[in-house]
């Protein structure tokens, strides 16, 4: 393949054309866009509480920053908490000066980025194809299993998302350009360094990757030379630059020999980007995930859209003769879109990975996937027989999955009044690594205290995807493309009430609240674990806490700074901290905890598998 531009004699049609359709069309469009959002995204913003790990620690990091006046070196548990990039922790932070610190403030700028991203897909998907598309793109990626999943705890990758979206819109618009404007191409570096700003190199790696990529297959990388490389390059480091450099300043290398810690510059670049990527990071991380099982969640998380993901695939021209051949509009969006989707997943294809870390890669599809809705009504009885066989299979899906629910059903109980969920689960700690390895914990009976949502959803299913079935034969799928968009309307709020039932096993907010009441200036309280375990203590109490462990976890690199308070215990420290005058509330996971055997114990509350010690008996 050469290097060459597009032919000449390519169609003289921009990348980008909208379709005339009227403005009524699409005050509609956004309408039931917004329509859908509140009801999925915003109506859950108030509840559950925050959750242990990344939740309350990226929250906690925002209100320290609020609290030191600090926006540039981030702290958690008043120790240095350099490892990610700050557009998240920044817009907590804002929420936070505005509205005051809460479980919806906190929620606030993940919701309103999810509702950035739908519109800005709804805006690509319009103008690559049409109006439909930009609709069902929309509404696919609202509807759909992952994004939801994954914006219920405070992580930035559907953020990510967004920027690459902004970054594909300004990036085929240039390809529709002779010489793309100043405007175009500032708006393309603009996206990066704000996605640098939100997941690092990474906010690079993705959109740069997915373009050469792109113009390699094309024969189209003489289009790079267009892009005005030095002005673009210089509002991008005008973007993203400052906050490096002045981290990097305030966070120098420190002391020598033995007691030397590496600056910001190391730490974050290497260890944190470099390091991580090939599985060495120090500390060792979360687990990964097997690969096979991280491509197939890739699909999942589309559910139930992805039953037609086959035939969006297929109308991208990936054929060598197909790419070598002018490329109309659309073609080129189609083709876009599906190297973004490859890059992302052949990025993490070859690292360490966690559940959600294709999620970048979903709005992609989902534009496939809106292009492919948006036609199917008018295409030949081929595509009408692929559609009925697509509805065919996720009706089967669901009617086995209902069978399995319905057996679940029957075999379990009523949960008893006051009952702890914790109390029926099966522990699996081997998997709690993993981003949803709490959930395989549920038994048979726990079961029991998700008796009503279980009965929702297998009856939001089998009507929804039942009713799309019968309107695919009647050819009639644009009503079947609204019913699947219900039924997920409702089976997402069904798996948000479970959600809220399940939030004690993965959050301390209610011990926290134990601890408040009785909690006086000078008491101490401990961790028996990792700092991510109970962060929510941290978060809810606004006080810092110890961790009974060996330096390790999100706490290890910023307790070694000179300047860092003392956080981590050791067993003997702590023995003298418990038989101080002082009041110490010990947090566990353990119904008898081995470091308080034979010292004097009282227990103060338990929930969610989890139990407050105190070293005197406090009283009412």
């Amino acid at each position: 393949m050469g290097l060459s531009a597009e032919r000449p004699d390519a169609p003289s049609e921009p990348v980008l054309v909208p379709d005339r359709l009227t403005a009524r069309a699409s005050y509609f469009s956004l309408a039931i866009i917004l329509l859908v959002w509140g009801a999925i995204y915003l109506a859950g913003i108030f509840s559950p509480a925050l959750l242990d790990d990344v939740d309350t620690i990226h929250a906690e990091a925002a209100r320290e920053m609020v609290q030191r006046h600090d926006w540039v070196t981030l702290y958690t548990d008043g120790i240095r908490y350099l490892e990610k990039a700050p557009l998240m922790y920044w817009a907590t932070a804002v929420s936070y000066e505005l509205f005051g610190v809460s479980e919806w403030s906190t929620r606030l700028p993940l919701v309103l980025g999810v509702l950035a991203l739908l519109l800005v897909t709804y805006v690509l998907g319009k103008r690559a194809y049409g109006e439909r598309t930009g609709f069902y793109a929309a509404v696919v990626l609202a509807t759909s299993l992952g994004p939801y999943i994954f914006t219920r705890f405070q992580i930035p990758d559907i953020i990510v998302g967004l920027w690459m979206a902004l970054s594909a819109f300004f990036f085929l618009i240039s390809l529709g350009q002779e010489r793309p404007s100043r405007w175009v191409c500032w708006g393309f570096a603009a996206t990066c360094a704000l996605n640098v700003l939100t997941k690092s190199l990474i906010g690079l790696v993705f959109p740069l990757g997915a373009i050469f990529l792109y113009l390699l297959v094309t024969r189209n990388l003489r289009h790079i030379l267009k892009l005005r490389l030095l002005s673009s390059t210089i509002v991008f480091l005008v973007i993203a630059a400052p906050w490096h450099v002045l981290a990097a300043l305030r966070n120098p290398s420190q002391g020598a020999g033995e007691h030397a810690v590496r600056g910001f510059l190391w730490f974050y670049f290497v260890n944190e980007q470099f390091l991580r990527y090939v599985g060495k990071r120090w500390p060792p991380g979360y687990d990964t995930v097997p690969l096979v099982i991280f491509w197939g969640l890739t699909i999942l998380w589309l559910a139930p859209w992805m039953v037609f993901l086959p035939q969006s695939v297929r109308q991208v021209p990936l054929r060598l003769r197909q790419l070598r051949n002018p490329l109309t509009g659309s073609q080129r969006a189609c083709v876009f879109f599906f190297i973004w989707a490859l890059v992302v997943v052949g990025f993490f294809t070859f690292s360490t990975r966690q559940e959600y870390y294709t999620l970048p890669a979903i709005p992609a599809l989902a534009l496939l996937l809106g292009a492919w809705l948006a036609k199917e009504s008018g295409s030949p009885e081929s595509e009408f027989r692929a559609s009925k066989i697509s509805s065919w299979v996720l009706f089967t899906v669901v009617v086995l999955g209902s069978i399995v629910g319905v057996a679940l059903l029957l075999s379990s109980k009523p949960a008893a009044p006051g009952a702890d969920l914790a109390d029926l689960l099966k522990k699996n700690p081997q998997d709690y690594d993993l981003a949803l390895g709490h959930f395989l914990d549920l038994t048979p009976e726990a079961l029991g205290m998700f008796r009503p949502q279980l009965i929702a959803s297998v009856g939001s299913l089998l009507l929804g995807a039942g009713l799309n079935l019968w309107l695919r034969y009647q050819r009639k799928p644009e009503y079947g493309n609204m019913v699947l968009a219900g039924m997920m309307v409702a089976l997402l709020a069904c798996v948000h009430a479970a959600f809220v039932t399940f939030s004690p096993i993965l959050s301390s907010k209610q011990l926290a609240a134990g601890i408040a009441q009785r909690y006086q200036p000078g008491d101490v309280i401990v961790i028996d674990g990792q700092y991510h375990e109970a962060s929510t203590l941290n978060f809810y109490l606004k006080t810092r806490v110890r961790v009974l462990h060996e330096p390790s976890g999100n706490l290890w690199y910023g307790s070694q700074w000179p300047d860092a308070p003392r956080v981590f215990e050791t067993q003997a420290s702590f023995d003298q901290l418990w038989a101080s005058p002082s009041t110490v509330f010990l947090w566990t996971d353990q119904d008898h905890p081995k470091e308080l055997a034979g010292l004097p114990q009282y227990l103060l509350a338990r929930r969610g598998g989890k139990s407050i010690f105190t070293n005197r008996e406090l009283g009412p």
